[in-house]
C-alpha cells in the first residue's frame, strides 16, 4: 500500500491511497466470510457456498461495495497517520480503480487546521472599567432586594391602572373564529410588560373588577405563527381581580427579616462590600475577555468550514440541553419561535466561526510561548473542582481522567495563555 500527499492549497489537502490487488483481495475475502450467510445457492446450505460459486451468480464485484465500507476507514486513518495530517472534517472519498485484476486507488479531500502567523499579542492597552460603588448603585441594589421581599395587595376600589396585576380570563378570534393558544382563565398579567400583543395591556386601563370589555388588536407582521401574522383580532376579557405590589420599608426591620444583620446600615456596608467584590470580579474578566478580543483582531486567518460546522454542532448540543433543563425539547423550542434548525444554525454561524478562530489562536500563542500544563496544575485544579461540587478527589479524577485529563489540560493551557496575554498588557486606569 502507499499514501501520497496529492496537494495542499489554503486549508485543504488531497491525498491518494493505493492498495495493491492483493491487499484488497484480502478485505474482499474478510467481506465474504461475513456476508456469505446472505446468499442462497441452489446446492449449498446457506452460508456454505464458496466464494466463487457466489461472484459467478451475482457478479465479480458482489462484494466490493462492503469491502470498501470495511476498508476505506481503516486505510484513511492510516494515511492520516502516515502522512501526519490532522483532519477537522470529513473526508471527501473519491475511489478511482477498483476491480479484481487492479490496484484500488482512491482520493480523499480533507480541511486541516490552518497554519497561523499570531499578529501582536503582548503589549495590548486595555482600559480597567470602574469598580467604585456609587450610592445610587447600592440604592438599585436595594430596591431589588425590597421588589424581591414585596407582597402582592389586592385592591377593590378603583380600575386598573400602569404597573397594576390583573387576573383575567380571555378568549381570542380571528374573523370571529377561536384560535389556538388564544384562550386561558385566571391569567395574572402585568399591565405595562409588553408581555401580550402590542395595544392589549394599555386597554385594560380603566376597567374595574368584574367589567368583560372587548379588545381589538392586531398580530404583528412578524409574529411567530404565520397564520395570526398581520391579522386583526378580538379578546374577550373578563377582570377578576386587581393587585399591586407593596413594597417593604427599608428599614432595620427590614434588614432583620431578609438577611443575617440586625440593622440597615450593616445591611448596606454588606451590599456594598457585595457589589464591590462583583464589580472587581467583572472588571477582571472584562480586561480578560478585551486582551483576548485585541489578540484575535489582530490575526488574520482562514477558518475551514468543517471545523465551524463541528463548533456548531457542539453549540446546538448545548442548547439542546439547556432546553431541556426548562423542560422543553428543540422540536417543541422551533415550534414557539416559529424557527428551522437553519435559522438557528444561521444565528449561531458568526458566533461559532469567532469561538474557532479565538481558540486556534490561543493554541497558537501557546505553542509560541511553550505554554506547558504540569502535574501539579492538574492536581491543585481538580482540588479546586472538589470543593467546588463538594465532591471527594476520587470521583472528579474518575470523571476527568476517561481522556486522560485532555479536556483539563486544554482548559488550564488556555487559561494559562490568557494570563500571560494579561500581564504583558498595559492596563489604563
Amino acid at each position: 500500500m502507499s499514501y501520497k500527499l496529492l496537494s495542499k492549497e489554503n486549508n485543504k489537502v488531497k491525498i491518494e491511497v493505493v492498495l495493491s490487488n492483493e491487499e484488497f483481495g484480502k478485505y474482499v475475502e474478510q467481506t465474504y466470510k461475513k456476508t456469505r450467510g446472505r446468499f442462497n445457492i441452489q446446492g449449498f446450505r446457506k452460508g456454505k457456498a464458496p466464494r466463487k460459486i457466489i461472484e459467478m451468480q451475482y457478479g465479480e464485484g458482489v462484494f466490493y461495495d462492503d469491502a470498501l465500507n470495511e476498508l476505506l476507514p481503516v486505510e484513511y486513518s492510516k494515511a492520516m497517520e502516515e502522512l501526519n495530517i490532522l483532519p477537522v472534517s470529513r473526508p471527501d472519498i473519491d475511489v478511482l480503480e477498483v476491480g479484481k485484476d487492479v490496484d484500488l486507488k482512491f482520493t480523499a479531500e480533507i480541511e486541516v487546521k490552518p497554519e497561523i502567523e499570531v499578529g501582536e499579542y503582548k503589549g495590548l492597552e486595555v482600559k480597567k472599567p470602574e469598580t467604585e460603588v456609587k450610592d445610587e448603585d447600592l440604592e438599585v441594589e436595594l430596591q431589588k432586594m425590597a421588589e424581591m421581599n414585596a407582597r402582592m395587595v389586592v385592591v377593590e376600589d378603583r380600575v386598573i391602572e400602569n404597573g397594576d396585576i390583573a387576573t383575567i380570563d380571555y378568549k381570542g378570534s380571528v374573523d370571529g373564529v377561536e384560535f389556538e393558544g388564544g384562550t386561558a382563565e385566571n391569567h395574572n398579567l402585568t399591565i405595562g410588560s409588553n408581555e401580550f400583543i402590542p395595544g392589549f395591556e394599555e386597554q385594560l386601563i380603566g376597567v374595574k373588577i368584574n367589567d368583560e370589555v372587548k379588545v381589538n388588536v392586531t398580530f404583528p407582521e412578524e409574529y411567530q405563527s404565520e397564520d395570526l401574522a398581520g391579522k386583526e383580532a378580538v379578546f374577550e376579557v373578563k377582570v377578576h381581580e386587581i393587585k399591586v405590589k407593596e413594597l417593604p420599608e427599608l428599614d432595620d426591620e427590614f434588614a432583620v427579616d431578609t438577611s443575617e444583620f440586625d440593622t440597615l446600615e450593616e445591611l448596606k456596608e454588606s451590599t456594598r462590600k457585595n457589589l464591590e467584590e462583583q464589580n472587581s470580579k467583572s472588571a477582571e474578566n472584562f480586561i480578560r475577555n478585551s486582551v483576548v478580543d485585541k489578540a484575535v483582531e489582530n490575526t488574520e486567518v482562514e477558518i475551514p468550514n468543517g471545523m465551524v460546522e463541528s463548533e456548531l454542532d457542539f453549540m446546538l448540543k448545548d442548547m439542546e440541553q439547556q432546553l431541556s433543563y426548562s423542560g422543553i425539547n428543540m422540536e417543541q423550542y422551533l415550534s414557539f419561535t416559529g424557527s428551522t434548525m437553519e435559522d438557528i444554525k444561521e444565528q449561531m454561524k458568526e458566533d461559532a466561526l469567532n469561538r474557532v478562530k479565538t481558540q486556534l489562536i490561543l493554541e497558537k500563542i501557546g505553542e509560541v510561548e511553550a505554554v506547558e500544563v504540569s502535574e501539579d496544575d492538574i492536581k491543585a485544579e481538580l482540588d479546586v473542582i472538589v470543593k467546588a461540587q463538594n465532591s471527594t478527589l476520587e470521583e472528579v479524577e474518575k470523571i476527568y481522567s476517561r481522556d486522560d485529563y485532555a479536556y483539563l489540560k486544554d482548559s488550564l493551557k488556555t487559561r494559562k495563555v490568557v494570563d500571560l496575554l494579561v500581564e504583558n498588557a498595559k492596563i489604563v486606569e
